[in-house]
C-alpha cells in the first residue's frame, strides 16, 4: 500500500476530485493547508494598500491505495492539477505497512 499526499491549489480541487472519481477512488481526506515554496508568497492589494502574503492557501489531498494503482492516480492528479505555473504543488508518496478498519478490525488491503 502507498499513501499519496498531494498539495494542490484550492481552485484545482474539483478537477482533481473528478479525475480521481473517474478512476474509481471513493475515499480521500482533504484538509486546508498554508505554505510556500520557491515563490515565497506574493503581494496583494486591499483597499488601495499593498500587503505581503507569505503563506499561500493550499489543499492537502491524502489517500492510501494499492501499489499497482499509484502511477495512474499520480498521472491523473498531475493532469488535473497542473497549470504550468509556479505554485502548482507537490505530490509525496510513502509506503504504508498496514491499514486497519476500526469498525470491524479488517486489516491490510481489504481495509481500504
Amino acid at each position: 500500500m502507498t499513501k499519496i499526499e498531494a498539495i494542490i491549489r484550492p481552485n484545482r480541487f474539483e478537477a482533481v476530485k473528478e479525475a480521481l472519481s473517474d478512476l474509481g477512488i471513493d475515499g480521500m481526506t482533504v484538509s486546508e493547508a498554508r505554505g510556500h515554496g520557491r515563490q515565497k508568497g506574493h503581494t496583494e492589494t486591499y483597499r488601495g494598500r499593498e500587503y505581503e502574503v507569505s503563506l499561500i492557501p493550499k489543499l492537502r489531498v491524502e489517500l492510501v491505495v494499492l501499489d499497482e494503482r499509484v502511477e495512474p492516480i499520480v498521472a491523473a492528479i498531475i493532469a488535473s492539477a497542473a497549470t504550468g505555473e509556479i505554485g502548482d504543488g507537490k505530490i509525496f508518496l510513502s509506503k504504508v505497512e498496514d491499514a486497519i478498519r476500526i469498525r470491524n478490525q479488517e486489516r491490510g488491503d481489504i481495509a481500504l
